[in-house]
């Protein structure tokens, strides 16, 4: 079972558009999945038609229930989501002070039988903070969107620093599976000299595929449904399919 959290402490990045459809990707090519929605916003649980009104992964991090009691089907016989909530906003604090707070989630997740699923797909809330590290702590590899912006490289520096503190402290398995470019503009030269630099400065970290700017994206999220549900044709269609293929072939290696 491979275990991925999907991190980018930077808004804005595809992190929670990439946990979807990458998970819909794998689930199409009969790949076991198990989403994890460890963000307060519950975007990823939304997408897939979970409204906030559980507890959710709530009740598995603060009240110590199983969290294989707390997995949702989804209509996918492949996919499955464990929701976020906005229990989930208070839970930074509630946490502070618990002893061993940073894994309670990787003990949760070991409960849970290797032979399940086949993935493991963690969407992270856009700060550094408990929630966060419970994911860094309970996975083995990372996968980090990047919004293809100048900007964006500067925070991808410190995020990369964080994993390489929760790899000595907590979590020496703890390994970067790759950083995919994300929101990119092919019509633009900015676009492309971040990617270049992206490459050039995490060399043999980049994947190949590049997710392009596409509208059928955010429109697939308002509708509730994984890209390929919505415009099975689309460039987001194509390029996570592509993605996917990429992540899959990781396995071999």
């Amino acid at each position: 079972m491979r275990s991925i959290a999907i991190i980018n402490q930077k808004g804005g990045s595809g992190k929670t558009t990439t946990t979807v459809n990458l998970a819909a990707a794998l689930a199409a090519k009969k790949k076991r999945v198990l989403v994890i929605d460890l963000d307060p916003q519950a975007s990823t649980s939304h997408w897939f038609g979970f409204d906030s009104m559980q507890k959710g992964i709530f009740a598995a991090l603060a009240e110590n229930v199983a969290l294989k009691t707390i997995i949702s089907k989804t209509d996918n016989a492949y996919l499955y989501v464990v929701p976020s909530s906005t229990w989930l906003i208070g839970v930074e604090k509630l946490l502070a002070h618990e002893v061993g707070c940073e894994t309670i989630l990787k003990h949760q997740l070991e409960k849970i039988s290797s032979k399940e699923f086949d993935y493991v797909l963690i969407d992270c809330p856009p700060t550094l903070g408990v929630l966060t590290v419970n994911a860094l702590s309970a996975v083995h590899e990372v996968i980090v969107p990047v919004e293809t912006r100048f900007m964006a490289l500067n925070g991808l520096v410190q995020l990369l620093q964080t994993i390489d503190v929760i790899k000595q402290r907590l979590n020496p398995q703890l390994a970067i599976a790759g950083i995919v470019p994300c929101r990119v503009d092919m019509r633009t030269k900015h676009s492309k000299e971040v990617i270049e630099q992206l490459k050039d400065t995490f060399k043999g970290m980049v994947y190949k595929t590049a997710i392009r700017e596409n509208i059928k994206l955010s429109e697939a999220s308002s509708f509730g449904k994984p890209i390929f549900a919505y415009d099975d044709a689309s460039n987001g269609a194509h390029d996570y399919r592509a993605f996917a293929k990429e992540v899959i072939k990781q396995e071999q290696k």
